[in-house]
């Protein structure tokens, strides 16, 4: 997926609380280090993970999935696999009206769940890492 640097810079600049969907407290996995590295970057990042339900991570109570967050957000980040990104994206969009931002980790994809995002004026960045992409924009 190629997107301009600008749109990427837009996203991650206007962002401040993200959803970090399949969020683990193993320290060795991809998503505990993105979600340390984003609130080392100011965001504000509740994880979402039905096993670590009522538990905290990254200083925030884990939630079993995105309709339980009581608090509005405006990016999801996914770090599961192309299947089950249809059912993440219909329950952001229906917990959140006002969404900003779908975020598919590295070599995560799924081009009918993004068009249904965009349709709802959502942006969407595919296959991409916000931890690699605020360190190369220089964020």
């Amino acid at each position: 997926m190629d997107y301009p640097d600008d749109f990427i810079h837009a996203v991650l600049t206007r962002t401040k609380v993200i959803a970090l969907v399949g969020a683990s407290a193993n320290a060795a996995r991809p998503s505990h280090r993105v979600g340390e590295f984003l609130l080392t970057n100011g965001y504000r990042v509740i994880g979402v993970n039905p096993g670590l339900a009522g538990q905290k991570l990254f200083g925030e109570t884990v939630y079993a999935d995105l309709a339980s967050i009581p608090d509005e957000v405006d990016m999801v980040d996914i770090f599961r696999n192309r299947d089950a990104v249809p059912g993440i994206v219909d329950a952001a969009l229906a917990r959140w009206p006002d969404l900003q931002t779908i975020w598919m980790q590295l070599e995560i994809t799924h081009d009918a769940a993004a068009q249904k995002a965009q349709a709802r004026g959502v942006d969407v960045i595919q296959d991409r890492c916000p931890k690699i992409e605020i360190a190369r924009l220089g964020l």
